[in-house]
């Protein structure tokens, strides 16, 4: 990332890993719920029909993540890169090992995990939601190994699920924990259409539903942790920069559920332009209401994990069909191409959790509300984004949602 190391306003640049962003800050007696980030790229066998192939979605999140690459390139200003960034995005998924529900970024190395492993590192006691609760021990015992005063528990936790995210909350209260941070990090990406279990389009389910129900389950103990300590709350939504590549009308409210009218790219980038207008909407309800709490969304940016580091220039795309084990190989010769050029121009997992962390602990951030964060600084979001009145409609359009499945 070297070609991308201008700092900006924050003296933190693209370059900025998590520990650097937080460097000499002290997060004892401070708690953090946040989520291992996951991603699905393809649905599961049961809903395999037409319009459920997994192959769909495979090229769905092919096309989602070169777009997102090939943006970053633009924005960058560097015409040449973004090619780059188009052809190693392709390299990146093509050589993924898949399997539905599984950890897009390796148990042990997505920017969830490091997140969680900086912010106990800074002396938070970090509450880990996870959907695989044997994932959720692996991560806990991999940051403890590494920092033996870690306090970091995992807690089950399933977005997509209403049910869930209320257990979740139910339990987190129960707990008798106080909680300063929230962070809203877990999601899914370019699925085929899918209903969640409570009815609703699995990527708004997922990304924006489940995190909105969330919030407003553990807002009152976020309000008595920021009142009782009179430490300033956070909650920090991560989007994307695709919530700049919505539908048209941004969120389709009467249509949430057309089939019809599905596009997985437009549906993802929905769900995280709802990240952001979450975190508008939320940060401007709290500042009326005077409470210590800000609410802000980031752009995490984009990242390389692991997954290539091994793979020579000559390897090969995997498949697996998860109730059959059936393997499907594809010769490929563009993975020598992440290991050549990708860490000039991508993040590594360190650099992809700094904006995250530096939001959640900074001083600098401090009373900072209602804005959109990349590369630790404050970025533009797209128009749809800014839309106040657009926020206070999903705003309420979640809300009716919420309420018509009270007890699920």
């Amino acid at each position: 990332m070297w070609l991308f190391s201008r700092k900006g306003a924050s003296g933190f640049s693209a370059t900025t890993t998590a520990e650097e962003a937080t460097q000499g800050i002290d997060g004892t007696g401070l708690t953090a719920s946040s989520q291992v980030l996951l991603f699905t790229l393809f649905s599961p066998k049961e809903n395999n029909k037409k319009e459920g192939n997994p192959f769909h979605s495979i090229f769905s999140a092919f096309w989602v993540s070169s777009l997102e690459y090939e943006q970053e390139g633009k924005e960058r200003g560097n015409t040449a890169l973004t090619y780059v960034f188009g052809f190693t995005s392709l390299s990146l998924l093509m050589f993924t090992k898949i399997k539905p529900y599984s950890c897009f970024s390796g148990g042990s190395s997505g920017i969830g995990t490091e997140t969680a492993r900086v912010l106990a590192l800074r002396g938070v006691h970090v509450v880990v939601g996870v959907r695989n609760m044997t994932a959720g021990r692996g991560v806990k015992e991999t940051i403890v190994q590494q920092n033996p005063n870690a306090k970091i528990d995992a807690m089950e936790l399933d977005l997509s699920s209403m049910a869930s995210v209320r257990k979740f909350a139910a339990d987190f209260k129960s707990s008798g924990l106080p909680l300063n941070i929230l962070i809203n990090n877990a999601g899914i990406m370019a699925t085929s259409f899918m209903l969640s279990k409570d009815g609703i389009e699995l990527q708004f389910a997922t990304n924006h539903m489940g995190h909105f129900l969330l919030t407003n389950l553990l807002l009152e103990t976020m309000k008595k942790t920021a009142d009782g300590s009179k430490t300033e709350g956070r909650i920090v939504n991560v989007s994307s920069r695709r919530h700049k590549f919505s539908y048209p009308e941004g969120i389709r409210f009467d249509k949430i559920n057309d089939q019809s009218g599905y596009n997985s790219v437009s549906a993802y980038g929905q769900s995280k332009l709802a990240n952001v207008l979450h975190a508008n909407e939320l940060a401007r309800r709290l500042k009326e209401d005077q409470v210590a709490i800000t609410a802000n969304s980031i752009h995490p940016g984009v990242i390389a994990t692991n997954l290539f580091r091994h793979l020579s220039f000559l390897s090969a795309f995997i498949l697996i069909n998860e109730q059959k084990e059936t393997i499907i190989l594809f010769s490929g010769s563009v993975a020598g191409l992440v290991g050549l050029f990708g860490k000039y121009v991508i993040k590594n997992v360190e650099q992809g959790a700094a904006t995250t962390c530096y939001v959640a602990l900074h001083p600098q951030v401090k009373g900072r509300t209602g804005l959109y964060f990349a590369d630790c600084n404050v970025a533009e979001t797209s128009v749809q984004a800014n839309d106040s009145e657009l926020a206070w409609k999903l705003w309420d359009f979640s809300l009716s949602l919420v309420n018509k499945r009270p007890h699920t």
